[in-house]
């Protein structure tokens, strides 16, 4: 059952892009990127990397998204790179078990769960679709020391209004 928990900001360092469903997989190679340009600096990660939904388009067919590794403080790669900050605040967090594949079901399950709480997630509808100041798929689980997708963790988060 989904629980609501309080996020401070978070400082990380970004890639941005807008991609169909089909898309994502590159997206996701750009956090083996940053942490690589991260480590040429002597900066670790300060947690666990994400994807950072912020446009999701009609029925899905684009996706506004980044890639994004947490930073202590902010740091300039430069390039196509950028930093940012996760808006701190109530998120909503529910963690999957399993491999990618069961994440779309995983989102679906938490946002029906607050329709029927009447929770009011920190979004806006435009005519280019749902937009979200914290919509966030946490990656707990790395999959070079744990190659088994079964086994992998994956934290939702979905930011409340103020």
């Amino acid at each position: 059952m989904p629980t609501v928990v309080a996020r401070p900001e978070q400082h990380y360092v970004g890639y941005r892009t807008t991609v169909g469903m089909d898309g994502l997989r590159e997206v996701a190679h750009r956090i083996a990127a940053i942490v690589g340009e991260l480590a040429a600096r002597g900066t670790p990660p300060a947690d666990a990397p994400f994807f950072r939904y912020l446009v999701l388009g009609p029925g899905m067919r684009s996706l506004t998204v980044e890639a994004g590794v947490p930073v202590a403080a902010p740091v300039e790669l430069g390039g196509e790179y950028f930093t940012g900050v996760v808006p701190g605040g109530e998120y909503v967090v529910e963690t999957h078990h399993g491999a990618p594949d069961g994440l779309a079901a995983a989102t679906a399950a938490v946002l029906e769960w607050g329709e029927r709480e009447g929770v009011r997630w920190d979004r806006t509808e435009d005519a280019d679709g749902e937009h979200w100041a914290g919509r966030l798929e946490v990656y707990r689980t790395d999959p070079r020391t744990e190659p088994d997708a079964t086994r992998w963790e994956t934290d939702l988060y979905f930011r409340l209004v103020d």
